[in-house]
């Protein structure tokens, strides 16, 4: 079996892939995986076979629920295998080469905060440990079980609990279950002309639970670029009880409950349901494109469009691999997305305000200066092409493992006088990691996805040939590197991708160790016998 079905939510009868990203279907054929390994010297001949779960060894489950909770629990090889892994490139390379860790051994999916309460009882009597699961589009270990101090693994899948609970239009919010996925979330909100509006590249296969659980980036660069700018309020179960924080506009009432509840990634309670800002759909879009010669004048467009008062949904940085990759230019230049949108007036004015700019800085061309009005408005061809390969790009991550490439991402974010070393020196030393690793060649590039008028985030693609059947020892070798570049440009070891299991090392280090004390207490509060998500923020 090569898939799982999708969860609820979907308003789709296509079936999800249970070990690569996205949908079963679109993955590239055998001919187009070859084709892609073409590019990259060194790797397979020909592409590894799609994992079966047929293949996997899956036992039977180390714990069986009650009869009471036995309605909510399925333990289905294939439903457990679809549950076992998140979609980092360490996942796809694992199942790839059938070694997908430790596969839960029952996977619950419950409706309603009762359920989960109970649930959370019976795991923690039983010694069972629980790992919360929206979506499972994790790429930082987040959703996997990684030790062997629990009998049993439950596999949390909150996405029968995907409704619009209620709607406020006069505050423009809505009360929102957190396993709603993105798709059935703005489809629930479209009749009543009000959008969340956060698409994370993820935003078709994974949740609103998630999104809270992870801090996770949505498509707006400046602003509102990270779900926690939508909180209104949220409801948590933990094994210690459940509370929901007051629904309010702004409060100055001592810290946040919110706070320390978005992005814990399950460590101290389930996340079930939130009060989120909404807005109203947007009329007018606008978006246009610029070609720089060189790199380091581009970021300071950016930085100067970022310090304005602009505010551009869209202001993506591509360096010339990135462009190249995409489409959105061949001829060596990087390349800078804009995009602006209004659901109350024209944007032409501030698209054409931001070309000027990005020109003043030696930007060439932008098309688009007299945009047309509406939500269809034409883009022109480096940003449809950029588009396109932001959708298509986990798919032929994908494509390229089964060739034994290793192709993944990590991200970060700093202060703009250390942008432009940062990215010299991961291009030089994370290429000169990779090489030494495997004896190929490798190709960084870099874009900048989010940006805020102190600093900016800096998003890296590393690809190169792997040893064969070595392709997660490279990787982590790889990743090893950049996190220690990371750390001495004090650049976070993540902008929004979540710690999770990946990145413990770097959040150990980044957080002051009287917040760590902190964290620590909270888990021995909320969490006394250590079911929830082991090994995710504290040990």
């Amino acid at each position: 079996m090569s898939s799982s079905t999708a969860p609820s939510g979907t308003g789709s009868a296509r079936t999800r892939s249970w070990w690569g990203w996205g949908h079963a279907d679109a993955h590239p054929s055998d001919a187009e995986c070859t084709a892609l390994g073409s590019l990259l010297p060194g790797t397979r001949s020909r592409p590894l076979p799609l994992p079966r779960i047929a293949d996997l060894r899956i036992g039977r489950p180390g714990a069986a629920p009650p009869s009471a909770l036995a309605h909510l629990v399925d333990a289905e090889p294939d439903v457990r295998a679809a549950h076992a892994m998140g979609k980092a490139y360490r996942d796809i390379a694992r199942a790839l080469h059938g070694r997908p860790g430790r596969i839960p051994d029952l996977v619950a999916r419950p409706r309603r905060d009762q359920d989960v309460a109970d649930l959370l009882d019976w795991a923690g009597d039983q010694e069972v440990a629980v790992i919360p699961f929206g979506g499972g589009t994790s790429v930082v270990g987040g959703v996997e079980y990684r030790g062997d101090t629990h009998r049993a693994v439950l596999s949390l899948d909150l996405t029968a609990m995907d409704r619009v609970l209620e709607v406020d239009a006069v505050s423009r919010s809505a009360r929102i279950q957190a396993g709603a996925l993105g798709p059935a979330l703005e489809r629930q909100l479209r009749p009543h002309g009000l959008t969340l509006r956060h698409f994370p590249q993820s935003f078709e296969f994974s949740t609103l639970g998630g999104w809270l659980a992870t801090r996770a980036g949505g498509h707006y660069a400046t602003e509102r670029t990270h779900i926690d700018d939508f909180v209104q309020g949220m409801t948590v179960v933990t094994p210690a009880g459940s509370g929901t924080s007051w629904r309010l506009p702004a409060s100055g009432a001592g810290p946040s409950p919110d706070r320390f509840f978005l992005g814990s990634e399950g460590a101290f309670g389930v996340i079930t349901e939130a009060w989120m800002r909404l807005q109203e759909r947007p009329r007018f879009k606008a978006s246009a494109s610029v070609t720089f010669a060189g790199f380091h004048r581009a970021l300071d467009a950016v930085r100067a469009l970022a310090q304005s008062d602009l505010a551009p949904a869209n202001c993506r940085l591509l360096d010339p691999g990135e462009s190249l990759l995409s489409g959105a230019a061949r001829d060596g230049s990087s390349v800078l997305v804009l995009g602006f949108e209004s659901a109350t007036a024209p944007v032409g004015d501030r698209l054409a305000a931001a070309l000027e700019l990005a020109r003043a800085h030696g930007g060439r061309g932008g098309t688009g200066d007299e945009p047309a009005a509406g939500p269809d408005a034409p883009a022109d061809t480096a940003v449809s092409a950029w588009r396109s390969a932001f959708l298509r790009m986990p798919y032929l991550r994908d494509g390229l493992a089964r060739m034994g490439a290793v192709v993944e991402t990590f991200e970060t974010a700093t202060t703009w006088d250390r942008v432009p070393a940062l990215v010299d020196t991961v291009r030089t030393e994370i290429g000169a990691a990779a090489r030494k690793a495997t004896g190929h060649p490798a190709t960084v590039n870099c874009r900048l996805t989010h940006v805020y008028p102190d600093g900016a985030a800096p998003y890296f693609t590393v690809a190169v040939a792997a040893r064969p059947g070595d392709e997660v020892a490279v990787w982590d070798e790889v990743k090893a590197a950049a996190c220690e570049v990371l750390h001495r440009y004090r650049a976070t070891v993540t902008h929004h991708h979540a710690v999770g299991r990946d990145h413990r090392a770097g959040y150990d280090v980044q957080r002051p160790e009287p917040f760590a004390l902190a964290l620590r207490a909270a888990k021995d509060a909320l969490d006394p016998r250590r079911v929830l998500n082991p090994g995710v923020l504290v040990d």
